[in-house]
């Protein structure tokens, strides 16, 4: 027999949910702004003039690149702006005494998790890539005399 919860919470539960969830949000924070800077870098490297210049496709690749790589800190940027507007929507959940209401807010939190996870693992993918490729067409050192 499943029992349905009658239990009211109080602000001190709530307080303690929202922090929770709250941490979640600026650890989130965090992995994108670390992948702000590596986009940053990526975005350099792809634009220097350390690669072969005889590589076949090296200008169709390296665009292909770009192209995605904007496509990435879009949806980063995206991203950041629905995390900066879920933390503000949390102090909502203060008001919540049942299960129903709880459950709209982690409901919420979980499809923004799954985003953020989407983003972040598609990013190292194509991060993986970019330096696999990268990798065997720099400019060799010539030898010092």
């Amino acid at each position: 027999m499943i029992m349905i919860s009658d239990k009211k919470y109080t602000k001190t539960d709530q307080t303690r949910k929202i922090e929770e969830l709250y941490r979640d949000s600026q650890q989130w924070k965090s992995h994108l702004h670390l992948m702000q800077d590596e986009l940053t870098f990526i975005d350099h490297l792809l634009n220097s003039y350390i690669f072969e210049p005889n590589t076949p496709n090296l200008f169709e690749r390296l665009q292909d690149f770009l192209q995605r790589l904007i496509k990435a800190k879009n949806n980063k940027q995206g991203i950041c702006e629905m995390i900066s507007k879920h933390e503000k929507d949390l102090g909502g959940m203060i008001q919540c005494t049942n299960d129903s209401c709880d459950n709209t807010y982690y409901q919420k939190h979980e499809k923004m998790k799954a985003e953020t996870v989407s983003c972040i693992e598609d990013f190292r993918s194509l991060k993986t890539e970019i330096f696999e490729y990268a990798g065997g067409i720099l400019k060799k050192r010539k030898p010092s005399k």
